[in-house]
């Protein structure tokens, strides 16, 4: 067995979680750092319109993307319940099959979003002065989905089998490359909105092909027969059905980030710059819940292969407690220092009041946010398919009720942000009611059927 293959069936599972969750975060957050040197190089080097043009394109990026995000996670989940049964071929047949299903669904979702792209902003009511560039970017970023696609296909796999570390290398090694490209193209030789694009997809395209090499030298899963490489029915089914789900709660809360969006864009570019950098720190500061919460799925699936009902339950306990402390030392931060982190983007002094406002408002319902990917991890885990619609579509209705009713004239812009928060909030208690709806019986004989 490679040594990077980890059995969360066993063990103490705090030291787990942390262990599978520590090199997720750390590649995680060089990531966003990554987005964050971006973001600051597009809003100081090229100006204020260059970054709203570029964060302006996040949610449709983002909607574009979920599918291939949902395979792979769908996926994986079938792999680290197998792994857990220990059932090896099994396991080698989801990712055989597991390749071809992300293959298909990337380039499906890359033609559909480049085609797409201007009517999609357009429907958002992208300012004119950022419409141009918005598209560029966007069109050029949905070129790219076949390698995110390939990416995220084999740090699925590998972190259903425990394997969280090999992920990090090639993620490092993308966000390396991306900097010094972005320096390059963008600084140096002024390519503007297409360098920083260039940059992205180089960097990506090395780290896909990258991982899914090394993976097959290195660990015994990828290296699959012929036998067991075939189109297996079963598989497939097992992978669309978990997989699909995934990808529309991550579609509805695509769509209900988009609606946001176009209540940001109406406010004008002054606003979206600022939401922009905003939402930019927030994705830094939701990658420990981000972490917390693969590992948990990951631990929760394996367990549930091996019949460990009671440890899946200790991951949620446990993973709680990381949460909430992480959620108290993050709120003084925010509240303190908001206009020197939003510094980092922008000069402008409306920009940074705005932004800095902003992040006080939605760092009061960070745990909210973390009980999210707790208990979003466990029942993803599960293969609560159910769950995965339910919580998008509550993010859905929350991003788009809640922006209507309290960025008008009750809350003024602030209203965005608050909006924010609120959904999380709702969200977040949603998902621990459907926990305890499947885990509060003292008995649990059944789970799940895959």
């Amino acid at each position: 067995m490679s040594s990077m293959v980890r059995d969360m069936t066993k063990g103490n599972t705090t030291k787990l979680l942390l262990e599978f969750s520590v090199p997720m975060l750390i590649g995680n957050i060089f990531q966003q750092i990554y987005n964050v040197v971006d973001s600051a190089i597009v809003g100081k080097f090229i100006g204020a319109d260059a970054l709203a043009a570029v964060g302006s394109t996040g949610s449709v990026n983002f909607l574009f993307f979920s599918l291939c995000i949902g395979v792979g996670s769908g996926s994986g989940i079938v792999a680290s319940k197998y792994f857990g049964a220990k059932e090896k071929d099994n396991v080698k047949r989801v990712v055989a099959n597991s390749c071809y299903l992300m293959m298909i669904a990337s380039f499906i979702m890359g033609l559909l979003g480049f085609f797409l792209s201007g009517t999609v902003l357009r429907i958002l009511n992208t300012p004119e002065n950022i419409f141009a560039g918005a598209k560029l970017y966007l069109g050029i970023m949905c070129l790219g989905i076949p390698l995110v696609g390939l990416y995220n296909y084999a740090s699925s796999m590998l972190r259903a089998l425990g394997d969280s570390r090999t992920p990090l290398i090639f993620l490092l090694v993308s966000c390396f490359i991306n900097i010094g490209l972005d320096y390059l193209f963008v600084c140096s030789f002024g390519m503007g909105i297409v360098g920083a694009a260039a940059a992205t997809l180089i960097a990506q395209a090395i780290s896909g092909v990258g991982c899914v090499i090394y993976s097959y030298i290195t660990n015994e899963y990828f290296r699959i027969s012929r036998k067991l490489r075939a189109f297996n029915s079963r598989i497939i089914r097992e992978c669309i059905r978990m997989g699909s789900m995934l990808a529309l709660q991550m579609g509805m809360i695509a769509v209900s980030c988009i609606a946001l969006q176009r209540y940001v864009n109406g406010f004008g570019s002054t606003v979206v710059a600022a939401f922009t950098a905003t939402g930019r720190i927030e994705q830094i500061i939701q990658q420990p819940y981000n972490s917390l919460g693969m590992a948990i799925s990951t631990h929760a699936g394996q367990n549930l292969g091996a019949g460990n009902h009671r440890r899946i339950k200790e991951g949620f306990s446990k993973g709680l407690l990381i949460a909430f402390i992480f959620s108290v030392l993050m709120l003084p931060i925010m509240q303190i220092f908001g206009e020197q982190i939003i510094s980092i983007f922008v000069d402008d002094q409306e920009v940074l009041a705005l932004g800095a406002t902003g992040l006080r408002i939605t760092s009061i319902f960070y745990f909210a946010l973390g009980s999210i990917y707790v208990s979003r991890g466990v029942l993803n885990g599960i293969g609560d398919a159910a769950f995965a619609f339910i919580n998008g579509f509550v993010e859905m209705v929350g991003r788009i009720l809640l922006p209507a009713l309290l960025a008008g004239s009750l809350f003024g812009v602030w209203g965005l942000w608050i909006s924010g928060g609120l959904t999380w909030f709702i969200s977040g208690l949603f998902a621990v009611i459907r926990y305890y709806a499947k885990f509060g019986r003292k008995k649990n004989s059944r789970l799940v059927e895959f």
